[in-house]
């Protein structure tokens, strides 16, 4: 940082985990010449310096479970696939008659 020594007060740049975002923030406190604490300069919540990385993303179950499904599909025989695929699916049995409406309510005519 330009030789400079940081300082209470400075601005940094910082992930805020309020606003989900890269922005400015103030040095809150410091040990020895580390920053601890930042407030952020858009919604002023203090939190740990992050040094500006986000927060650890949770792997998506359904994610790992589909790329699962997906190696399977991928490693089965191709023949089998073709027999498959030639076999036309029967289209989906549609219903025919509405039902029955209900007279309207109210005095007859």
């Amino acid at each position: 940082m330009d030789g400079r020594e940081i300082r209470l007060g400075d601005l940094l740049d910082d992930y805020c985990p309020r606003c989900r975002l890269l922005l400015d923030h103030a040095v809150a406190s410091m040990v020895g010449a580390q920053v601890a604490k930042v407030i952020c300069q858009t919604c002023y919540t203090e939190h740990v310096f992050r040094h500006g990385q986000s927060g650890k993303r949770k792997s998506d179950p359904r994610a790992t479970l589909f790329d699962q499904v997906l190696s399977k599909l991928s490693d089965s025989d191709p023949e089998s696939a073709k027999q498959e695929s030639s076999v036309p699916a029967k289209p989906a049995a549609r219903a025919t008659s509405r039902p029955q409406r209900k007279p309207p309510r109210g005095r007859p005519k």
